[in-house]
């Protein structure tokens, strides 16, 4: 078939690490490469959201093994779903055999939820994930009897949207990854089982940090406060609620409330306003 590219090598070494897509500061290094390998990918619009969602979560290495479609890569729908993740598609290989895909890779796990009478462990995602990084800081295995060896690149694969992955590939691998979902409807789209997994890999190497969508807002002082109680007591005491008299706790309860509130200075603005319109209210009906 025809490739584009034509090498697996045609991906720029990722410095054995995640990808080129820049984590944050937060985020804990891991000396395995990660790849991403579709298997027999037969809808284009797939391709294009796989690639989607690997750059989101900061990763940038995939492989298609004989996809339906040679010039895939340059298929409308597929750079379409991209959604600007042209990056990734301009790095992705293609290749003719599995074999081929798996060059560089010494950890492979599969993505499989039919059930097989033989074949690797079946994990969830987080389950394994915690369990790998231990093992590649050479901490003690599952048996808990002898170390395991040094991962030195990880690679999830992806079979067909129709039939999933044979057999054949799935005994090639060192685990069989599966999704927790509702027990009457596991269906997952390619491209979201490839969002969700790259998503906990992400998360077990240290996640992104979270970048607020608005400024923290300025707090009010305490002599805005004062303010505001005191122009509220003096509403209050015109409108017939507080007996100055006999004014018990509310202030010193009203004072309370707005210190665990944590009032902006524009929130005192609006609630000495409802205080002024109070007053003139009650001052206009005499």
């Amino acid at each position: 078939m025809a490739h584009f590219p034509t090498k697996l090598e045609c991906s720029e070494p990722i410095g054995l690490v995640f990808g080129h897509f820049e984590a944050a500061a937060s985020v804990t290094m891991s000396p395995m490469r990660t790849r991403f390998i579709l298997i027999e990918t037969s809808h284009p619009g797939n391709v294009g959201a796989a690639a989607r969602a690997l750059k989101v979560m900061g990763f940038d290495e995939m492989v298609l093994v004989a996809p339906r479609y040679a010039n895939v890569l340059r298929k409308e729908e597929t750079i379409q779903r991209a959604s600007g993740a042209n990056d990734v598609l301009d790095k992705t290989c293609i290749v003719d055999t599995l074999e081929e895909a798996l060059d560089g890779i010494s950890h492979l796990c599969a993505t499989a939820m039919t059930p097989r009478d033989f074949g690797p462990p079946t994990r969830s995602p987080r389950e394994h994930f915690d369990f790998l990084l231990g093992r590649s800081q050479g901490q003690m295995g599952l048996d808990n009897t002898k170390p395991a060896d040094p991962i030195s690149g990880i690679a999830f694969l992806f079979g067909s949207e129709r039939f999933g992955m044979k057999n054949e590939d799935v005994y090639k691998c060192h685990v069989a990854l599966s999704i927790p979902t509702n027990p009457e409807f596991g269906s997952l789209n390619l491209a979201a089982a490839l969002q969700l997994v790259a998503y906990e890999w992400r998360l077990a190497l240290g996640g992104f940090s979270v970048t607020a969508l608005m400024p923290a807002a300025d707090l009010a002082d305490a002599a805005q406060v004062a303010g505001l109680l005191g122009h509220l007591e003096k509403a209050l005491v015109e409108i017939g609620f507080l007996d100055p008299d006999a004014p018990k706790k509310l202030m010193p309860r009203l004072n309370q409330l707005f210190n665990r509130a944590n009032l902006t200075p524009e929130e005192i603005h609006i609630l000495r306003g409802v205080a002024k319109a109070m007053i003139e209210t009650a001052q206009s009906k005499r």
